[in-house]
């Protein structure tokens, strides 16, 4: 493995009294792209979110390119170089399309330009001018992952973008990521989708009820494939 970006260890999570994550522990090296996979309510979201310090306490060790991560606020994580994409979108639909692109601050040098998010999502450049809300869900996803490029971050935090998608556009969401994958953004993906996931990762994290269970390369998934439908459930 790469040398690691974020180095996660004996995580804890709390939203006010329910205790949701007990001790994750896992690491991504710098430009891999890594899944957290797991049946609903296995933790994957809190973890993302605890990365980003947006839950309610957390305890352990969040380690991002050397620097701990745990006691710091979660602007201080976006500007070090962190970006979520939560499963909700979150796109400003009284805004328009450029708007929304425009709206998070550049953190640090680096980030993509208005042009190349256009380039790489030319369904958008067609609808600059459109309302957030009269977007297709797929044409949303697009949004919510390119408003995360202009950042200058250096790892995505991507949850759920396959979610509720037509095959089609699953398949160009796959294409997406594998570009940014080769621009060199370390990726940490939370799917649901395995056979999406499997297309697109270098090694795959399975959580069950709040703790990272098994690490699976993607050389290793078809000889590891009825252990992973039990694990899903699928």
């Amino acid at each position: 493995m790469a040398e690691a970006l974020l180095k996660v260890d004996d995580l804890q999570a709390w939203y006010g009294e329910s205790h949701i994550l007990h001790g994750v522990g896992f690491e991504i090296g710098r430009g891999e792209l890594v899944t957290l996979l797991g049946r609903n309510g296995a933790g994957k979201t809190t973890t993302l979110k605890s990365v980003m310090g947006i839950v309610g306490k957390r305890t352990g060790t969040v380690r991002f390119d050397g620097r701990d991560l745990i006691a710091r606020p979660s602007d201080e994580i976006a500007r070090l170089g962190i970006a979520y994409c939560p499963e909700e979108r979150g796109i400003f639909s009284s805004l328009n399309v450029e708007e929304n692109l425009l709206l998070p601050p550049i953190v640090k040098p680096g980030g993509m330009s208005l042009a190349e998010i256009y380039q790489l999502f030319p369904n958008l450049e067609e609808r600059k001018r459109s309302q957030g809300s009269k977007l297709s869900g797929g044409e949303q996803q697009m949004l919510a992952i390119g408003r995360i490029l202009r950042t200058g971050a250096d790892l995505l935090l991507l949850d759920e973008p396959t979610e509720g998608l037509a095959p089609v556009i699953v398949q160009r969401i796959g294409e997406i990521i594998r570009q940014l994958k080769s621009r060199g953004f370390t990726i940490l993906l939370v799917e649901q989708n395995f056979h999406f996931a499997a297309t697109v990762a270098d090694r795959h994290y399975v959580m069950e009820d709040g703790r990272v269970v098994d690490m699976i390369a993607s050389a290793d998934v078809q000889q590891n494939i009825g252990k992973l439908q039990t694990y899903l459930g699928v």
